[in-house]
């Protein structure tokens, strides 16, 4: 059913949807701010919008009713159950729908560089997987030190930009991209916020994942496909990418590739968080393997995509012992009536809402730690929705008798990880990890 309990005011509404008017990370194109007034209405208590209005029209209310609410798998539905047998059997479905692709062994990795900067000892490595080209990542730890680390797996966000990948979140010079600084100083407050992780204790590893950097579709790849906007006349190679503007062209190329790319998936058996979750598996087993790392204190934490991918890794894998994800929280209902469009196709596994909440997935790891921290006026989320799915995982972490390994944090403002963000979760993996 439509949550009856979302509540807000034009005047707030309008607040929180203008960030939608300018380019935001995940989103395919931006809506004009008069398809969302549909939603506003004037009064101050109101609890459900236009049952005619949604996204999809007049579909809306009807679909969001389809599914049993709590799901079928929902631990909320199975309270009787042990929290063991309730996780064998939701695990059990939930890798079925994802339906991640095999990789049946552990890649060898090769160190490309080697050096000393920021204070940080830090490799750059790569190795390559059954699929695609090799992936490259950064590895960083504190110079010096010897004994084995706590590691976290920093996963990088979409942006709406796939021409990069793990520099969106670390630096190892003095002279990085322009643009990735500007993407940093955007969504990071500045920082680039796996070397500051690094610097107080932590062996780090961020990895392309995926469709980005060094994992992205290039432009010769389908040359010859002559159907849609992005693939007549003008031949392309991506070797020619190096200005601003042919990046920020690339980066649209990508956008409009992920629907070909889903729709192949599908067809092959899979799902694109199944692919994204193989991929990082395989990075948090590297990562896991290597002798300055503790691996019994594994965590991992992203923003935005990289928030989207801490709740498929951290829910599905049992190795993370700590988990944080960033400015992605919301129900199954807040992406079926009002954002779906704002959002990658990274997020979606047909079928999983009958069993769980999307927060649910997230759930899965009770009751191991878990801090979700979230902007009130993000755009890719209604406020309500993001509240409610609060409410959800404490319920869940309830039931398990594991209160206190959950937190959900609000800060004020768009879709973020600023310092004051970043300190929090730094907080809460030194309180599981150190």
């Amino acid at each position: 059913m439509l949550n009856k309990k979302a509540a807000t005011t034009r005047r707030q509404f309008v607040k929180n949807s203008a960030g939608l008017a300018v380019a935001v990370p995940l989103a395919a194109q931006a809506a004009p701010l008069d398809f969302f007034r549909n939603f506003a209405v004037e009064t101050t208590s109101v609890t459900l919008p236009d049952p005619t209005k949604s996204i999809i029209g007049q579909y809306g209310s009807w679909a969001a009713g389809l599914r049993p609410s709590p799901p079928q798998l929902s631990l909320r539905a199975n309270r009787s159950k042990s929290l063991d047998a309730w996780r064998k059997e939701a695990l059990a479905k939930v890798n079925e729908l994802v339906a991640s692709p095999p990789v049946h062994s552990v890649p060898k990795v090769t160190v490309e560089k080697k050096y000393v900067f920021d204070g940080l000892e830090i490799e750059e490595l790569s190795w390559q997987l059954p699929h695609g080209r090799p992936t490259k990542a950064v590895f960083l730890k504190p110079a010096g030190v010897k004994n084995p680390l706590p590691a976290v797996l920093g996963l990088h966000d979409h942006g709406g930009n796939k021409y990069f990948g793990w520099d969106k979140i670390a630096v190892t010079s003095e002279t990085p991209n322009p643009l990735m600084t500007r993407h940093r100083e955007q969504y990071y407050e500045g920082r680039a916020w796996a070397n500051e992780l690094a610097k107080s204790g932590y062996a780090v590893l961020v990895h392309d994942v995926f469709t980005f950097g060094s994992r992205r579709v290039h432009y010769e790849d389908v040359d010859g496909i002559t159907w849609g906007p992005n693939y007549a006349k003008e031949k392309k190679s991506d070797a020619q990418i190096s200005t601003p503007e042919e990046i920020a062209a690339y980066n649209a190329w990508a956008s409009d590739h992920e629907h070909i790319m889903s729709k192949s998936l599908f067809c092959a058996g899979t799902t694109w968080p199944g692919v994204t979750l193989a991929e990082d598996q395989m990075a948090l087993t590297i990562l896991s393997q290597r002798p300055e790392v503790d691996p019994n204190r594994l965590g991992c934490m992203g923003l935005s995509g990289g928030g989207l991918r801490t709740v498929y890794l951290g829910g599905l894998d049992q190795r993370v012992k700590c988990a944080v994800p960033v400015g992605f929280m919301t129900t199954w209902s807040d992406l079926l009536l009002n954002k779906a469009y704002t959002h990658t196709w990274m997020i979606y596994t047909p079928l999983l809402s009958n069993y769980l909440e999307f927060s649910e997935i997230m759930g899965l790891r009770t009751p191991r730690p878990t801090l979700v921290l979230s902007n009130r006026e993000d755009q890719l989320f209604t406020l309500p929705e993001m509240q409610k799915s609060d409410e959800i995982l404490k319920e869940v972490y309830k039931i398990a008798k594991a209160s206190d390994a959950y937190k959900t944090s609000f800060y004020d403002g768009p879709h973020k990880f600023d310092k004051a963000m970043q300190e929090e979760a730094f907080g809460w993996l030194d309180r599981w990890l150190v």
